[in-house]
């Protein structure tokens, strides 16, 4: 078994936290230290810590669990010996929030679909992470506890709306051309029915993009990124969907919407983009929707804003806020 080897642990979302604790220990950080370049027993470790057994154990159980330590058994003169060893020699943490990205004239901005900044929703409705259901069903509450940020899908069935604020990381100015806004999505009906239509409507800075209907509410498959406690029963996909606004018009998948341009949004001068995707009381087809994150459903990806733009010639290029 070797020592260790040159790997690195990425964590995020809820699988950070276990990681985290485990780390928040100065005892379990010694053993690390200890096992960066040997394997040891637990009785090596206790003699170098100078602490009983049981103890040693105690924090290599913590260690193992967070997937930090490996650990083997091989045969000893009381029986069986436990060797360990250091799995990773870096951990790196992504905080949780939008990830932005800067290209030649193109920002991109990731953001979970747990980091709504507002949200009105009515049974049916819930939301759950890669590993649970957060908070009760059907309780409109529970879009408002803390483990919401960690969503990685929610629906609500009738009218209701859920609205994101992205950072406005267009350079001082610069002239934006396109905004394009992808996302997994399709209707929500009770357990699943793919001849479900839902009129789902897209507003940008309080202007109305335009609306599309949803054909179903898709399940009864375990698709690729369906996690394994998810009953396949239930919703387990969506619909990508590209929706632009540019400077003649706004489409979905290259399908016109309205005459809305990227010059009626406003974005020069504003600090925030406010998105908001719902359907309304009135619609025709009120049957809610399903919002996907990048570890469920089919397509491994949140929702993501890229923003195209140019400068005019004589505009100073200011590229840092």
């Amino acid at each position: 078994m070797p020592a260790s080897g040159n790997r690195v642990m990425i964590v995020e979302g809820e699988e950070a936290l276990g990681v985290l604790k485990a780390l928040a220990n100065e005892t379990r950080l010694l053993i690390l230290s200890l096992l960066s370049h040997n394997v040891m027993n637990v009785s090596e470790l206790a003699d170098a810590l100078k602490m009983p057994h049981s103890t040693v154990n105690f924090n290599l159980n913590q260690l193992q669990a967070a997937g930090l330590v490996s650990v083997e058994y091989e045969p000893g003169t009381r029986g069986s010996q436990k060797l360990c060893s250091k799995r990773y020699d870096e951990i790196v943490y992504k905080v949780p929030g939008a990830a932005v990205e800067s290209h030649p004239h193109e920002v991109s901005v990731t953001m979970p679909i747990g980091n709504y900044s507002h949200i009105e929703a009515k049974p049916t409705c819930g939301l759950a992470s890669e590993t649970k259901i957060i908070g009760m069903l059907d309780n409109p509450r529970s879009f408002f506890e803390p483990d919401h940020v960690y969503a990685q899908i929610l629906w609500f069935g009738g009218a209701g709306y859920v609205e994101y604020t992205f950072p406005n990381n267009l350079p001082y100015g610069a002239q934006p051309q396109t905004l394009n806004l992808s996302m997994e999505i399709c209707s929500e009906a009770p357990q699943y029915d793919p001849e479900w239509p839902s009129d789902i409507t897209l507003w940008i800075n309080g202007f109305e993009v335009g609306t599309f209907t949803s054909p179903g509410d898709f399940g009864g498959v375990r698709t690729r990124l369906t996690p394994r406690w998810w009953n396949i029963d239930q919703t387990t996909h969506g619909a990508l969907k590209h929706w632009t606004v540019s400077e003649h018009g706004a489409y979905i998948d290259g399908e016109k919407l309205s005459n809305l341009t990227i010059h009626d949004l406003g974005l020069q001068g504003s600090n925030q983009i406010k998105v908001r995707l719902g359907v309304k009381e009135n619609a025709r087809n009120c049957a809610g929707l399903n919002l996907f994150g990048r570890k469920f459903g089919n397509y491994e990806e949140d929702i993501v804003m890229r923003t195209s733009y140019n400068f005019p010639k004589d505009a100073p290029k200011v590229s840092v806020r």
